[in-house]
């Protein structure tokens, strides 16, 4: 098990010091901006999930392997941000609740699939940017911490965005086109 250290100036958790009630002094935990926050980015998370779980099965139902493959690990790497926030949480002593998202995700094209992961990656990248702008007066650990998240969303993004790139290179309404370009790509 790690120890978290804090510098002098971070104060990671509500205004309320450790409270000693007798014999062991009761955790702070983080203040209430800090957990809707990170609540938010939960439900961001598990979104995200959702959509690429329904694009790898979209790809698989249509034979694109390569394509089914990468979005089923894209799906499983959503999970493990959500696992790391809900960690992140319960380390400070508060319980995460999961709250409801849209799970049920529909597809026409692999192009259809990529627009809307763009969209959904650059979407979450603002989210995190405005979560940390936030918190940095606030809550400079959660800020901190939120840093990883900031970094994976910016490589996301640009991984998309280049994808979106190589399909302009590329007749979408081409399905030879489109499957050298999921060959090549993925």
């Amino acid at each position: 098990m790690e120890i978290k250290k804090f510098g002098r100036n971070e104060r990671p958790l509500n205004d309320e010091k450790p409270q000693n009630t007798g014999s062991v002094v009761t955790p702070a935990k983080l203040n209430e901006e800090s957990v809707s926050i990170l609540t938010d980015r939960l439900k961001d998370e598990y979104t995200a999930h959702y959509f690429y779980r329904s694009a790898a099965n979209w790809c698989r139902n249509v034979n694109y392997k390569k394509a089914a493959e990468f979005f089923e690990n894209e799906a499983s790497s959503e999970l493990d941000h959500a696992k790391g926030l809900q960690e992140y949480m319960d380390d400070f002593n508060v319980q995460p609740h999961i709250p409801q998202t849209e799970t049920d995700v529909n597809f026409t094209s692999l192009v259809d699939i990529i627009n809307g992961a763009y969209q959904m990656e650059y979407s979450l990248m603002d989210s995190y940017n405005k979560s940390s702008s936030s918190l940095f007066t606030s809550d400079l650990t959660t800020f901190d911490f939120l840093q990883g998240y900031r970094t994976i969303q910016k490589e996301a993004v640009i991984e998309y965005s280049d994808l979106l790139n190589a399909l302009m290179l590329v007749d979408h309404n081409d399905k030879f086109q489109v499957l050298y370009f999921e060959q090549t790509y993925f």
